[in-house]
């Protein structure tokens, strides 16, 4: 139940109201305490830096935005770490939702730090030494439990000492956000038990691979019927190049290597599934999971340009050659975290390097169609017998 926030009036006859009312709004929101925390260092030197106030500020309201994506994310990941009933999927939405539209605010918040010029920063820069966004735990926490993966980490950025110094509750969260699931690797475990990937049963994934088979056979008699010479073996080349990108995918082998080398995250099943749910996303059962999917990439999509955002205000504040405030390479540090090694699903936005022509799309069976939703009276009826899928 929510605490009752007391008014000075009543509603009626502007009456006032004795203690037992409830809690008068800055009680509830212990605005003492979060309206007293911004402490200007260039003020006790005696020489105020008015800007410092709005980088405080801002830098705070980061902070506390992290703390909502966190209780967000966490609370995805419970749901996501049980089997997953579908009347869930829907909060699953919700709150990622939730997480893309706090992370626009975020976006968008850094053109309020930039009405901050570089001289105007340069005036109090001296007093953040050695303090360092670099030292914000919680964006840490952040990036683990969506599922950035210390190896693929910049090398300064893995050296958790240096970083948070001898905070032992810091790094100790930081150690316990590394061994807990993910949310990437509960995604995974949730598209690896996506319906319809069964051998014995719809077998999506061996027809899937004669649909490409058939296209590209097709495509190649077209391309072998080409009277002008130099056009046929362009059209060879680039049928050649797809059929490679597809073996990536067939070859459980070449996924696994690719899988080794960072440029793939997911596992060879789930990726199967992601496939599966994007080719079927107007199934009824798959409508929602696709979503996810897509509020998935919003995610990762909008942290990336964050930090893009930052990456330009720092260069636009000291440059691309000085050192950043905490010892690292500033600008040139920020600007290698832009690469496809921090998206967390990054597969997932590979997805279409994979798409053939919807005329090439294996139909569902009876079984499988049967399995997705049943029609009674024009209402759907989402199947319940014995469920051995993730979707459920």
């Amino acid at each position: 139940m929510a605490c009752p926030v007391r008014s000075n009036f009543g509603p009626q006859d502007g009456e006032q109201l004795g203690e037992e009312a409830g809690m008068l709004y800055g009680e509830y929101l212990m605005l003492d305490k979060i309206l007293s925390s911004q402490r200007l260092l260039s003020e006790q030197d005696k020489r105020k830096v008015h800007d410092e106030h709005l980088f405080i500020i801002t830098h705070q309201a980061y902070e506390l935005w992290f703390k909502q994506i966190i209780f967000e994310l966490d609370s995805v990941r419970d749901i996501f770490s049980e089997t997953l009933e579908e009347s869930q999927t829907l909060e699953i939405l919700k709150r990622l939702n939730r997480i893309v539209l706090i992370l626009k605010v975020l976006v968008d918040q850094v053109m309020i730090l930039e009405t901050m010029t570089p001289l105007d920063f340069m005036d109090f820069r001296n007093y953040l030494k050695p303090a360092s966004g670099f030292q914000s735990l919680q964006f840490r926490l952040l990036e683990n439990k969506l599922g950035v993966k210390a190896e693929n980490r910049v090398k300064y950025n893995r050296n958790y000492t240096r970083v948070f110094g001898n905070d032992q509750e810091a790094l100790k969260q930081i150690e316990l956000s590394e061994v807990e699931p993910s949310l990437a690797l509960l995604v995974e475990r949730w598209l690896e038990r996506t319906p319809g990937l069964e051998v014995e049963g719809f077998n999506f994934w061996g027809k899937y691979q004669k649909a490409v088979n058939l296209l590209l056979d097709e495509q190649r008699q077209i391309a072998m019927a080409e009277p002008i010479e130099n056009v046929k073996e362009y059209r060879l080349s680039d049928l050649e190049k797809r059929r490679e990108v597809y073996e990536s995918i067939f070859r459980p082998e070449i996924h696994d290597a690719l899988l080794n080398r960072g440029e793939r995250r997911f596992s060879h099943k789930a990726l199967q599934g992601a496939i599966l749910i994007t080719f079927y996303r107007d199934e009824p059962r798959f409508s929602q999971p696709h979503q996810i999917l897509n509020l998935l990439m919003d995610v990762d999509s909008l942290i990336t340009k964050w930090r893009y955002n930052h990456v330009l205000m720092v260069q636009r504040m000291i440059g691309s050659s000085q050192l950043g405030t905490g010892g690292s390479s500033g600008y040139q540090y920020l600007r290698s975290t832009l690469s496809d090694r921090y998206k967390v699903f990054v597969d997932l936005f590979n997805l279409s390097t994979f798409l053939i022509p919807r005329s090439y799309i294996p139909p569902l069976t009876t079984s499988m169609r049967s399995q997705l939703c049943l029609w009674k009276n024009g209402i759907t009826e989402v199947y319940d017998g014995n469920r051995k899928d993730g979707l459920d």
